[in-house]
C-alpha cells in the first residue's frame, strides 16, 4: 500500500469512525511526505516536538523567506522545532526543478539545511493527505499561494497557521513557536 494511500485511508477512516471526535484523534505525526530522492519523510520521526511545515518555491517572489525559515531551524532547532519545507508546483508552478536539484539550489541560493520534500502538491484537489488533514482542521487557513506555514505542537495537533506575507521571522511566528517549545 503507497504511503498516500495508507494517510487517504487514516483520514475517511477517521471521518467514519465518528466523525469530528475521530478526527480530532488524527495528528500531523500520521503523515509521511517523500525525501527528494524518492524515500519516506514520516512525521513520526518529529513527534513529541514542534514542526514548522511550510510549503515553499525555488523560483517564487517570496523565496527569501527560506533564509528566514533557516535562520528559525538554525535559533530553534537545538530546542526542538523541526522546520520541514515542502516544495510545491501549485501556485504557477513555481517550483521548476526536481528531486535533489531542489534541495541543492535552496542551499545554494538561501543557505537551506532543514529538510525538504520532494516536490508535493498543497493545494485541492490533489493536495497531500496531511494538506488535506489541516484544510479540514483549519478550513480558513490553507494555503493560497507558496510559503504558507503550519505549526505543529508537540502532541501532533495543528497550533498555528501563518499565511504567505507573514515573515518566518515575524513576532507572531517567534510567539507561536516559544509557546510550542514551552510545552511539556
Amino acid at each position: 500500500m503507497t504511503l498516500l494511500r495508507r494517510e487517504a485511508l487514516i483520514l475517511i477512516g477517521a471521518g467514519l469512525a465518528g466523525g469530528a471526535r475521530a478526527a480530532e484523534s488524527v495528528r500531523a505525526t500520521a503523515f509521511t511526505f517523500e525525501t527528494p530522492e524518492g524515500g519516506p519523510m514520516p512525521l513520526s520521526a518529529y513527534a513529541g516536538k514542534p514542526i514548522l511545515v511550510v510549503n515553499t518555491a525555488t523560483a517564487c517572489g517570496y523565496a527569501g523567506q527560506l533564509s528566514g525559515l533557516q535562520t528559525l531551524w538554525t535559533r530553534f532547532g537545538d530546542r526542538g522545532l523541526t522546520v520541514i519545507g515542502v516544495p510545491s508546483p501549485d501556485f504557477g508552478n513555481q517550483e521548476p526543478l526536481d528531486g535533489p536539484a531542489i534541495a541543492e539550489a535552496a542551499r545554494k541560493n538561501h543557505g537551506v539545511t532543514f529538510p525538504l520534500t520532494a516536490k508535493t502538491h498543497v493545494k485541492m484537489p490533489n493536495a497531500h493527505p496531511f494538506y488535506r488533514w489541516a484544510a479540514a482542521e483549519r478550513p480558513a487557513e490553507t494555503p493560497r499561494w507558496n510559503f504558507h506555514k503550519y505549526l505543529i505542537a508537540r502532541d501532533g495537533t495543528l497550533a498555528a497557521a501563518f499565511a504567505t506575507q507573514v515573515e518566518p521571522t515575524d513576532p507572531r511566528v517567534i510567539s507561536g513557536i516559544a509557546a510550542a517549545l514551552g510545552q511539556a
